[in-house]
């Protein structure tokens, strides 16, 4: 399949058609395919250029007129360079902005240490009224997309550059604020894991049940709200979660199942994710592998994990 951004995308391109209630507007970066939606479906898609600040403003505008508005850019623009716009007239005002967030984590090492957006989730969580949601790969980007359109509140996207392994498939429903538990090896323990690395959570879950640790691996594919609900049922069945991401473990999902477990049901857990460090310059494989969380690494952190309980 193609990366989870273009998946995306060419869901809006099929429906728009039908759809005529929404409209893009995009910087001058590619970004889902959506820059080239103004060109197919004149008066709906505007390019902006580089001022993401104009840009986020705009949408706002648009959206309290009624429009729904999508806006795709990398992550790094999106959630700092215009991080006071949405919060002040997207998120205040609850206005209906869909914030398509392309190139985050691990995956944009080719493009340097400055546009590795680890950070994203953490500042977009702690703004009220946003929602955000990160599929786990490309049929989860699309079913996402389809109910993005008649999602009304602000909504964070964290969508990838590259293709993410398959998880899903085209029998794949997406469900809002709802973790999905989608292997159960035994209760050892459970591994929570989101967006980009959730394949790689699912064939690390195989390999360590092979070598006599049985986990539950589950997609939080709503990490803001946080399914509080499932991740209680989760922590009864099992004495140790370890959260698996592709972000920073300060602010990102590791700090969200904390923040319910120690509020309803004190459970030991780990995070698993980018060591509170920037990106650096590589390829994203190599990346991956540096901080532990290719296969392998993740196999090697939680049988670590396990056998020094």
């Amino acid at each position: 399949m193609k990366s989870t951004a273009n998946e995306f995308g060419d869901i809006l391109y099929s429906v728009a058609k039908e759809r005529e209630n929404f409209v893009v507007y995009c910087p001058d970066t590619r970004s889902c395919g959506l820059e080239y939606f103004k060109d197919k479906f004149p008066g709906r898609g505007f390019n902006f250029g580089i001022a993401e600040q104009n840009l986020l403003d705009a949408a706002a505008g648009a959206a309290s007129t009624g429009l729904k508005v999508y806006v795709p850019t990398f992550a790094v623009f999106m959630s700092m360079r215009a991080c006071e716009q949405i919060r002040q007239f997207i998120c205040y005002p609850r206005q209906d902005v869909t914030l398509l967030s392309t190139h985050t984590g691990l995956q944009v090492g080719s493009d340097g240490g400055t546009h590795i957006a680890v950070e994203d989730v953490g500042i977009m969580r702690s703004l009220p009224n946003m929602n955000i949601v990160q599929p786990a790969d490309g049929y989860a980007a699309r079913e996402i997309a389809k109910f993005s359109l008649d999602f009304h509140q602000p909504l964070y996207v964290r969508l990838h550059r590259e293709a993410v392994a398959t998880v899903y498939d085209e029998n794949y429903k997406f469900e809002f604020n709802k973790i999905r538990v989608i292997k159960e090896h035994g209760t050892d323990l459970a591994i929570l894991s989101t967006g980009a690395l959730v394949g790689k959570a699912l064939e690390a879950a195989n390999i360590l049940a092979e070598n006599g640790i049985k986990a539950i691996v589950a997609d939080v594919s709503t990490i803001k709200p946080i399914d509080v609900e499932t991740i209680v049922s989760i922590a009864n069945k099992t004495s140790l979660i370890v959260t698996v991401e592709d972000h920073n473990i300060i602010g990102g999902l590791g700090s969200a199942v904390a923040e319910v477990l120690c509020r309803e049901k004190p459970t030991k857990m780990y995070s698993l994710g980018i060591p509170d460090c920037f990106g650096e310059s590589g390829k994203s494989a190599e990346l991956y592998e540096l901080h532990h969380l290719n296969v392998e690494g993740i196999v090697d952190s939680i049988t670590s994990i396990v056998n020094n309980q």
